[in-house]
């Protein structure tokens, strides 16, 4: 073999070993990004469930202060009715 040779099959074989450390180093680079990206992710997810509750909370809420406003309406309606017939029978 002469060192032409030698020399063109180890430069080619330090160029294959630099290929392989920079995909590599790539490689580490591209799943730190996604395990970054699916922290977001979950983070976002959190979030948003949190935010549902308290809307399911908020609706409840509306709808229990929705019935109390009902029941004293009744309640109203029912004196409202029943003042008529007091003063009709005060009146005798």
């Amino acid at each position: 073999m002469t060192s032409k040779i030698l020399r063109t099959v180890l430069v080619a074989g330090a160029a294959v070993a630099a290929m392989s450390v920079a995909a590599c180093d790539n490689a580490n680079k591209v799943a730190d990004s996604a395990n970054a990206t699916a922290d977001s992710a979950n983070a976002t997810a959190d979030a948003a469930n949190s935010a549902a509750n308290a809307a399911t909370d908020a609706a409840g809420a509306a709808t229990n202060a929705s019935s109390a406003a009902s029941n004293v309406a009744d309640a109203a309606a029912n004196t409202m009715a029943a003042a008529p017939a007091a003063a009709a029978a005060a009146k005798k």
